[in-house]
């Protein structure tokens, strides 16, 4: 329609004109120019609608997805805590291990590991930044105590591993799984201690266990396949704009393998589920770490040679800002959560000016 509307007006201003010949070769650039800029256009409001398609499946997912992780809790009698260290955290990062082993088979390790890191610092900073905005955090003693500092020892551990040579060897690769194994295995220990120590919930309160399971899997579809078609439109549009594909890399799909993450830590905010909401941002970066990168390194070694020391000194200090802070009063307060998403802002605008 673009292009239709230009070539008739153009037609009219240049019929007056002597020289026809060179009325034709301006006529005929001139539609090669808008032909191409109409595509553009035409592409990015697809692409836009797209966007907004893909975020709106994800917000569903998440809703479905925290409904189904809480009665889950409840059915097990175990803390929604536990449930968001594990379950949820090992559902909403599978973005980031298929992002990641696909990036190692390619043989693009920096890709990997910067996709880790970009989405442990999204997580930390505008998960936790954002739950906080919506809702006065309380942060339980056990995350202050056992998996806040188990998360920095993680990100501490892998720093130096891919320092020491600038490659993760297989070996560093098998460590980093027994830490996520041994983990697990905590988790699991907390949990039948929660179970025991549960008072009897009534059964008018509880939902049957396929159900929970189908909005679980449900709402888990929803998120990776909402998030797939964000990421995929958002990049299409930054690549439009001229927008490089490192900072592509660490910016949108960095946030974009974090889009489950942010919708079902802000949704569990924002219904009261906060032991879910932190602990789903805590277990999926050990998650990402200790599973992720420790099961890719030890399928192939991984070369680390452009992170630079900005990125490890943002993914190690944001989780270690977020445990000072939460540690003064044992809640994260609006104005706190204002503070870590102007970080995350701040480090972003570093790496476009960079």
């Amino acid at each position: 329609m673009l292009y239709l509307c230009c070539t008739f007006a153009l037609r009219s201003k240049l019929r007056p004109l002597g020289n026809k010949k060179k009325n034709i070769r301006f006529l005929f650039a001139f539609r090669l120019l808008i032909r191409t800029f109409a595509g553009i256009f035409e592409n990015m409001v697809l692409e836009i609608l797209l966007i907004i398609v893909g975020i709106a499946v994800v917000l569903w997912g998440a809703d479905r997805f925290t409904d189904g992780a809480c009665g889950l809790a409840r059915k097990l009698k175990v803390s929604e805590l536990v449930i968001g260290l594990t379950v949820v955290a090992l559902g909403t990062s599978l973005p980031e291990f298929m992002v990641s082993f696909m990036s190692v088979l390619r043989g693009s390790s920096d890709m990997s590991v910067g996709n880790i890191i970009g989405s442990n610092v999204f997580n930390i900073l505008v998960i936790i930044g954002a739950s906080a905005i919506m809702r006065t955090m309380k942060v339980e003693k056990s995350l202050l105590q056992r998996d806040i500092p188990i998360c920095l020892a993680v990100s501490v551990l892998l720093f130096a591993f891919a320092n020491s040579g600038g490659m993760i060897a297989r070996w560093e690769g098998l460590t980093l799984v027994a830490f996520f194994c041994a983990y697990l295995y905590m988790a699991y220990r907390v949990a039948m201690k929660d179970r025991r120590n549960a008072q009897e919930v009534s059964h008018e309160e509880q939902s049957p266990l396929p159900k929970l399971f189908l909005l679980i899997l449900v709402g888990m579809a929803a998120l990776v396949v909402g998030g797939r078609v964000l990421v995929d439109n958002a990049a299409a549009v930054a690549r439009e704009w001229g927008v490089s594909e490192s900072v592509i890399g660490m910016t949108i799909l960095a946030a974009g393998t974090s889009l489950p993450e942010l919708a079902t830590s802000v949704v569990a905010a924002r219904k009261g589920s906060l032991g879910l909401a932190f602990g789903n941002v805590i277990g999926s970066n050990v998650f990402n770490i200790a599973f992720v990168i420790g099961t890719c390194s030890s399928i192939v070694p991984m070369a680390v040679t452009e992170i630079t020391r900005l990125d490890w000194l943002v993914l190690i200090g944001s989780c270690l800002l977020v445990w000072i802070v939460a540690f003064t009063r044992r809640e994260l307060f609006r104005w706190e959560g204002i503070l870590l998403v102007l970080c995350y802002l701040s480090y972003i605008v570093t790496l476009v000016i960079g």
